[in-house]
């Protein structure tokens, strides 16, 4: 439970850290009035011409509320009139202040069993101060879900896996079927486990009482009859009224048959909690922890099933304030915990309703019928309400969506499985929390090994596809591709996996990474990438990167490792290989040792394997080459003051395209193999020319190893000889 509660404050503060930091306190408690103002925007809003349609559906949702109502206090073994409180001020309150029209707000099922879970073993069910803890722990669990919607930590709701939601229900589904089992048979015996209430049954089934087991079977015939011949119909009111009838008639109530008694017609009456008592609310905490969290899910997993077929959209923190203040109200005017019902929900949307007005509505015509009926609920039978909560129970095990995620991940399989367990056989509230600790711990494991991996261009050299096994890659750039945010808990898989890369491939010296699939990045991220370029720069490369969202290059470079790369290290992914062939990879071993044409730059690149005896050496050695700019080398040459001496590096095809006039063509590998006297003419100057730079650099560091100290290079090469405009020499 610790665990649990570590983790979820981790996440809380992590989450509040990305909504408050770097804004004025002032600016974080702006959003405050405008969740708490929704009534004024509701009714502000309001069209007339949905009044008409919200009062005819709020008639639907009253009948339907109503022996839902009751049913539904019956399994938190509270009195009748508790589930009606909680129907109309947890109802009109939610409606008031959530922000979906059409999730309707009211005492669940499943909530109901986490209350009897939570308070069994600490008060007798049944007792005033059962009433009263209940009560109590309702406005736990709402000021824990308004602190949620206040702080506006909605989105931590979807790191909650619906697998915990469809576990936990099934598993809620078992109990209540067995739960009310002794009541639907009239049998007498006390147990707080599902294995002790299978025993009370199996002890004492030869002392059923069979007007109470006729009534309550009958029940659940009529409902399924009616659900068969007209599903419109409202077939629990329908065959509850029919049981009380019956029970009048027989006079059953005076011969054995319970009945759950006169209900009060008054107004709910305001509830004298023990707010103050520290010691209760800390036996109470797990379970309004659990209640308030399981409500939260419940209810935005029903705003999103909804809003996909209405197209609202709704603001997950409102909903988490109307959700808590509904569960306040609730619990100080003798209600107890609520949340989103979907079978009610669906009704809303089902029976025309436009917006949570007509929630409302429902509520307050539950009140007027509690008031007209009260007396006649002398005669209803807890038998036919447990009846309806069997056919109601059996309707939440979804066999369809356990199938689906039984067979979809292991993970999510696991999780489903573990709350279902844990709710047939530990506490409701342990296990629900055991769930979402699941939940977190799968997030967490698929966010902190996001897949790396290379990548090369396809075959026609318009996409990158992941490296298949036997594919070659260049030798000296290797391209990566990161899918998943660079965060403290993801950035020791990501670095080993990077690391791992570069030991498989010592020769590569520049390194590419694709990061359109990193949408966060931290500071142990950008520790991380400085790291990777470390060991990039160490073997005479550098580090590179394209398509980087906003969220990672705007931490670039408030921590400054944007301004140590330079713009130049983020490149466009229609530029970054011809920038990357052109400016940096040695053209020297691609000509003379690579036998490999990865990208479309290399398809017409005059390969001359096996010409060297040796395997070039990099050619970033520690002794500086001098340079010489275009400019100055042309006015020199015109002069002829000191003697200068060309040397073209570049292959013959290159040299009779355009070289600089009266430049000597000398290949590279002629430096490396042939006799220096031959190779390299006597001149005051050597200037030594290529492309770009860079085989002219390796040329001049060999000669310097060979005792020639009077060798430069062209700065820039030839490309920027170009750019100067200056006289270039063509061969026909």
């Amino acid at each position: 439970m610790r665990v649990w509660v570590a983790a979820m404050g981790a996440s809380m503060a992590i989450a509040a850290k990305r909504l408050w930091v770097g804004k004025p306190v002032v600016a974080n408690l702006k959003h405050i009035p405008h969740y708490f103002l929704q009534p004024v925007r509701l009714f502000q809003t309001y069209r007339q011409a949905d009044l008409w349609p919200d009062l005819v559906a709020s008639l639907t949702i009253a009948v339907v509320l109503l022996p839902q109502a009751i049913a539904f206090a019956l399994i938190a073994e509270l009195p009748p009139q508790v589930g009606l409180y909680t129907a109309i001020v947890g109802g009109i309150i939610a409606a008031l202040w959530g922000s979906s029209n059409q999730i309707h707000t009211g005492p669940a099922n499943a909530i109901s069993l986490l209350v009897l879970s939570s308070l069994a073993l600490m008060v007798t069910p049944g007792t005033p101060e059962f009433i009263v803890a209940a009560g109590m722990l309702a406005v736990m669990a709402g000021i824990f879900q308004l602190t949620m919607g206040v702080a506006r930590l909605g989105m931590l709701v979807n790191f909650v896996s619906h697998s915990v939601i469809v576990g936990f229900s099934s598993g809620a589904a078992i109990l209540i079927v067995v739960n009310q089992v002794r009541r639907l048979l009239g049998l007498e015996f006390s147990s707080h486990t599902l294995i002790e209430t299978l025993y009370g049954v199996f002890a004492t089934i030869l002392h059923t009482h069979w007007p109470t087991a006729a009534l309550g079977f009958g029940t659940i015939g009529i409902i399924i009859l009616i659900r068969k011949i007209n599903p419109k119909l409202p077939a629990a009111l329908i065959s509850m009224v029919l049981a009380s009838i019956i029970v009048y008639l027989f006079a059953l109530n005076r011969n054995g048959v319970d009945v759950i008694g006169q209900l009060p017609s008054n107004l709910p009456p305001f509830a004298n909690l023990p707010i103050l008592d520290i010691n209760f609310i800390a036996r109470l905490s797990t379970g309004a922890l659990a209640i308030g969290a399981i409500g939260l899910v419940q209810t935005t997993a029903i705003s999103r099933a909804i809003s996909a077929r209405t197209g609202q959209r709704t603001d997950s923190n409102q909903e988490f304030i109307g959700q808590g203040l509904a569960n306040i109200a609730s619990g100080f005017f003798s209600g107890y915990a609520c949340s989103g019902s979907f079978a009610i929900s669906a009704i809303h949307l089902k029976s025309g309703a436009k917006t949570q007005i007509s929630t409302i509505f429902a509520g307050l015509l539950v009140l007027i019928v509690m008031f007209t009926i009260a007396p006649l609920a002398a005669f209803l039978p807890r038998t036919a309400l447990a009846g309806v909560l069997i056919v109601t129970a059996y309707g939440m095990i979804d066999r369809a969506e356990i199938r689906r995620i039984w067979h979809s991940t292991r993970g999510d399989a696991i999780i489903m499985l573990t709350t279902f367990m844990g709710t047939l056989f530990l506490s409701l509230e342990f296990a629900v929390l055991a769930g979402i600790l699941l939940s977190f711990a799968h997030y967490i494991m698929k966010t902190s090994v996001p897949r790396v991996y290379s990548v090369l261009p396809d075959e026609n050299f318009e996409h990158f596809v992941q490296q298949q096994p036997g594919q070659d890659p260049c030798p000296q750039l290797g391209i990566i591709k990161i899918s998943g945010d660079l965060y403290f808990g993801a950035v020791s898989h990501v670095e080993e996996a990077i690391f791992e890369h570069l030991e498989n491939h010592p020769d590569q010296r520049f390194l590419l990474l694709r990061m359109h699939g990193v949408n966060q990045c931290d500071f142990s991220g950008i520790h991380m990438l400085e790291s990777i370029r470390k060991s990039c720069q160490e073997r005479g490369g550098d580090l590179f990167f394209m398509k980087v969202q906003n969220p990672a290059i705007n931490l670039m470079k408030t921590t400054g490792f944007y301004e140590q790369l330079g713009s130049s290290h983020f490149v466009k992914e229609e530029e970054a290989i011809s920038y990357l062939f052109y400016k940096k990879i040695d053209p020297a071993i691609c000509i003379y040792e690579c036998p490999v044409r990865a990208f479309v730059e290399c398809q017409n690149l005059p390969k001359q394997l096996g010409v060297l005896n040796q395997t070039l050496p990099l050619g970033n050695g520690t002794q500086p080459v001098p340079e010489i700019s275009p400019e100055k080398l042309w006015q020199n040459l015109r002069s002829g003051s000191p003697t200068y001496q060309v040397i073209d590096v570049r292959e013959p095809r290159e040299f009779k395209q355009g070289h600089i006039p009266e430049a000597q063509l000398v290949p590279l590998p002629d430096i490396f193999t042939n006799d220096l006297n031959l190779t390299v003419p006597k001149a005051d100057e050597i200037v030594l020319v290529c492309r770009g730079g860079r085989r002219s650099t390796r040329a001049a560091q060999m000669l310097w190893n060979k005792g020639v100290r009077n060798a430069s290079i062209l700065r820039g090469g030839m490309v920027a000889w170009e750019s100067a405009g200056l006289l270039e020499a063509v061969d026909l």
